[in-house]
């Protein structure tokens, strides 16, 4: 009966999977810069040649890319079927942003949930760092950057998930979630209180979260979610009742 040998695997390929699992833990996001060739080779304490041709089989699979003027990227195509031109036509669409507050229901509720079972000491610390910055934007009025640090708060609770299919899903849904954010603050901005009772929300998210209480932080994700909903039917609804309004005075 013959031998069979296993071969040892090559040490680039090795590197290739350490890097493809950081890829995939979320510690490389696309379009981000991996470091340098000689601060790689020390992390992982290999020769700059095997590391050289690690790099050069992650780029062959799409992975990566070098780009003009010097540098590695993590490339930007990871998302791109979570941002194709669909997803433009759902952002623009008026009626489907409470289809994707329903959407984000299921989705945050779960990563808030596992946040709390399985969040480290540095993930709270980055989830209170975006609470923190939503505060401050909203003290410069600035409906941009309270977006975008709504946006990094949530993605920073599905990071504390330590799910990669969540973190992933959430990440390249983020441009879309932002978009989401930003229209439902304009609507709600001019509503008396509302700005308060948002942020006491979330801090009863976080607490749960940072609190290890896995189904509270589902529940309060739910219930931070379930009241924007209310409260931007309830705008809709004082909005038409003052356009009917206005066609009756125009008509007598």
């Amino acid at each position: 009966m013959a031998d069979f040998k296993i071969k040892p695997a090559k040490l680039s390929d090795r590197i290739v999977e350490q890097l493809e699992n950081m890829m995939l833990e979320g510690s490389f996001a696309p379009g981000q810069r991996l470091p340098a060739e000689r601060e790689l080779a020390e992390k992982f304490a290999v020769s700059r040649p095997s590391l050289r041709e690690a790099i050069q089989k992650l780029e062959a699979k799409g992975l990566v890319n070098r780009r003009q003027g010097g540098g590695t990227y993590v490339s930007e195509n990871l998302t791109q079927g979570l941002t194709d031109p669909l997803f433009e036509l759902i952002a623009r669409h008026p009626e489907s942003q409470f289809d994707l507050l329903e959407f984000r229901h299921a989705l945050e509720g779960i990563c808030a949930y596992y946040a709390a079972l399985r969040g480290t000491t540095a993930d709270f610390a980055q989830i209170k760092r975006y609470y923190d910055a939503i505060c401050d934007a909203q003290q410069l009025t600035d409906l941009d950057s309270e977006a975008k640090a709504v946006g990094n708060f949530h993605l920073a609770v599905a990071e504390a998930s330590h799910n990669v299919v969540l973190l992933h899903l959430v990440r390249g849904l983020m441009p879309l979630v932002e978009k989401n954010i930003r229209i439902n603050l304009d609507s709600l901005q001019h509503k008396e209180g509302i700005v308060g009772q948002l942020n006491q929300h979330r801090q009863r998210l976080m607490q749960a979260v940072i609190n290890g209480e896995p189904e509270q932080a589902r529940q309060a994700s739910n219930g931070h979610l379930a009241f924007i909903e209310e409260a931007l039917l309830e705008i809709g609804k004082e909005r038409s009742r003052i356009e009917r309004s206005l066609r009756r005075t125009q008509q007598s």
